[in-house]
């Protein structure tokens, strides 16, 4: 428990799409939750305020995951404002424009996995060092968003974007398998199309409206959906559960 007496939960990537969603989900269900955002500060403000004004507790906190010093910041101001860190939630991710593999530089190469993979590493490392058990924590969960790209593989679209949620599914395995014995959970929740601001920043504003029709379940899913398997692998209801991916898909 934090200085709250409530639960703490860190979100990264938390002012917009999946990862707001997971805010406002755990808000209502009694956790103290921290807002990192990159850009977007009118949007982290204003999720908190409504979380205030709903009787819960947020705050925004502004800060890059791919820089060291930022994720180091981001970590303490939890630790001051909050209290114990008892979830953290890899939600910050990018996606770039469309392009074949050939046609990629290396400043994209770089800034996709600094954001995507590096960040989660320096998160999950900060969350371990006061999660452990062995290191005078309490415990905790990890949870990581991937996706089904992953293992599909964006040919001729976002291979580097795919390749870096694939190590993410590699993080999840091989720290689930580190710190089981340290009381921490680890595991992912692999979205498939999901109807968020994601494929605009992309380039392709109707993806969702393309290829809709071609997932098995017939439609996209919605950021809600992703975040109600994220809480289910915090609760007390998934806890023989580690090293796990829950693919929310639709069947695609």
């Amino acid at each position: 428990m934090s200085a709250t007496n409530q639960p703490v939960m860190l979100v990264t990537g938390g002012a917009r799409g999946i990862g707001a969603a997971i805010v406002k989900l755990a808000a209502k269900e009694g956790y103290a939750v921290a807002i990192n955002y990159h850009h977007g500060a009118d949007e982290a403000n204003a999720l908190a305020k409504t979380i205030h004004d709903q009787g819960g507790l947020a705050i925004a906190i502004q800060g890059d995951v791919s820089k060291e010093d930022d994720v180091l910041m981001i970590f303490k101001t939890v630790d001051e404002r909050l209290g114990s860190l008892a979830v953290l939630v890899n939600n910050a991710g990018i996606i770039d424009q469309k392009a074949c593999v050939s046609d990629m530089s290396f400043n994209r190469l770089h800034r996709m996995f600094g954001v995507n993979v590096i960040g989660s590493f320096m998160c999950s490392r900060q969350a371990v060092l006061r999660m452990s058990k062995k290191l005078g924590g309490v415990g905790g969960v990890i949870v990581n968003i991937s996706s089904r790209a992953a293992r599909l593989g964006s040919p001729d679209q976002y291979v580097d974007y795919a390749a870096s949620k694939a190590a993410i599914d590699t993080l999840t395995i091989g720290l689930a398998k580190e710190v089981a014995g340290d009381g921490i959970r680890v595991n992912a929740v692999a979205p498939g199309i999901i109807d968020t601001e994601i494929h605009a920043s992309g380039g392709e504003p109707d993806r969702v409206k393309q290829v809709g029709g071609s997932i098995p379940m017939g439609r996209a899913g919605t950021a809600d959906e992703v975040a109600q398997a994220v809480m289910w692998l915090i609760s007390p209801q998934s806890s023989y559960v580690t090293g796990s991916s829950i693919d929310v898909s639709g069947g695609r």
